[in-house]
């Protein structure tokens, strides 16, 4: 299989996990909030495609999972989505390519599509003619994705160890 076709089928397969890992939690939707399960895939899509297909992956992953299941709504929250997680993905790939350095790389993604969905999040409420607040960006990118972050933080290093260890990036 040739390196390209190879990535084409490993995109499908992050975009196909982002789509289906909410199902996961989709009976209690707070719980989906704070666990962010269309995260893990986009950020290891970075790790492993690089942050062109990561940023692709990431931005196509919220909007088409509002198309088809409705969820998360399309405006402005999988707008705004679209926005962080092609975030996620792109500075993952390009930070772990030049650092080869997984921790760094994931915690500078995170901040970064945070920042991302914040500023997203301000310039879609105010089209509409709402305010986004500070407290709505901290309860949002802070308090309440915690027990996702931290999930994050230990878990996608194990599985990018893993793969670096059996070569396969």
């Amino acid at each position: 299989m040739s390196r390209s076709t190879r990535d084409l089928v490993l995109a499908a397969f992050f975009l196909a996990l982002g789509l289906l890992m909410p199902f996961l939690t989709a009976q209690i939707p707070s719980l989906g909030a704070r666990l962010l399960p269309m995260h893990i895939p986009v950020l290891i899509c970075g790790f492993v495609l690089g942050g062109p297909m990561g940023l692709i992956v990431g931005f196509i992953t919220p909007l088409l999972r509002s198309l088809l299941i409705g969820m998360p709504p399309m405006f402005p929250t999988a707008v705004a989505m679209a926005f962080e997680l092609a975030a996620y993905g792109l500075l993952t790939g390009m930070l772990y390519k030049k650092t080869r350095s997984v921790y760094p790389a994931l915690l500078i993604a995170m901040v970064g599509g945070r920042m991302v969905w914040g500023v997203v999040s301000f310039i879609l409420y105010g089209l509409s003619g709402s305010a986004f607040t500070l407290n709505m960006f901290v309860a949002g990118a802070l308090i309440n994705a915690v027990p996702g972050i931290i999930f994050q933080i230990i878990v996608i290093p194990l599985i990018i160890i893993a793969l670096q260890r059996a070569r396969l990036i």
